[in-house]
């Protein structure tokens, strides 16, 4: 069974693994249950880091963009904020910080938006194959965490009222992190299509 391409002639790599034949509705709720529950698992993860603790939940967002494309990828995201909006406590220092919309317009509501966004962009550049070699991977990548960090950033500044303070406690102290996570997934994205090629022959 072949794959139909993007409209770019790019494949995503979930088309690939696991081509959209037969029911169409079945298999595209099942991915965005499968994504709004890594992404759940993301936000709770948090791992030991100077200078703070950071968790998964970026690089999760933009591997599962890139990997299911840019519609699917921000209909997932989509997805896990509509269950916080609804309560469900799916997001970092949830449900010990407040759950629901309370919690989406506090002073990280901007990165929320800023996950839809990221997910999009970086599916729209896997759609292009540029989830297929390391380079690639990395820009896209930094790419996709600007599209995060700005919508962030404006969001708490607003909240503090300072646009200085908002750069120092919002984006600064992730940028290490974040070059880790970077490097995961310029390990990971291309190394996930030499795996699926060479199953597939």
């Amino acid at each position: 069974m072949t794959t139909a391409p993007a409209a770019t002639g790019h494949a995503t790599l979930i088309d690939t693994i696991w081509p959209a034949a037969g029911n169409r509705v079945v298999r595209l709720v099942v991915l965005a249950l499968i994504g709004t529950a890594l992404l759940t698992l993301a936000a709770k993860i948090k791992v030991p880091y100077y200078p703070v603790p950071i968790t998964m939940q970026t690089l999760v967002v933009l591997i599962l963009g890139m990997a299911y494309g840019a519609r699917l990828g921000a209909a997932t995201v989509l997805l896990y904020l509509v269950e916080g909006a609804a309560g469900l406590p799916v997001f970092t220092g949830t449900p010990e910080r407040g759950i629901g919309l309370p919690y989406m317009l506090g002073p990280t509501g901007g990165y929320l938006v800023g996950f839809v966004l990221a997910a999009g962009v970086g599916g729209y550049l896997a759609e292009r194959g540029w989830d297929r070699s390391a380079f690639r991977t990395a820009v896209a990548m930094m790419i996709g965490n600007i599209v995060i960090y700005i919508p962030g950033a404006v969001w708490l500044g607003t909240v503090l009222d300072s646009a200085d303070k908002a750069i120092t406690l919002g984006v600064l102290p992730f940028l290490y992190g974040d070059a880790l996570k970077l490097a995961i997934a310029v390990i990971a994205l291309p190394l996930a299509w030499r795996l699926v090629q060479r199953v597939r022959g």
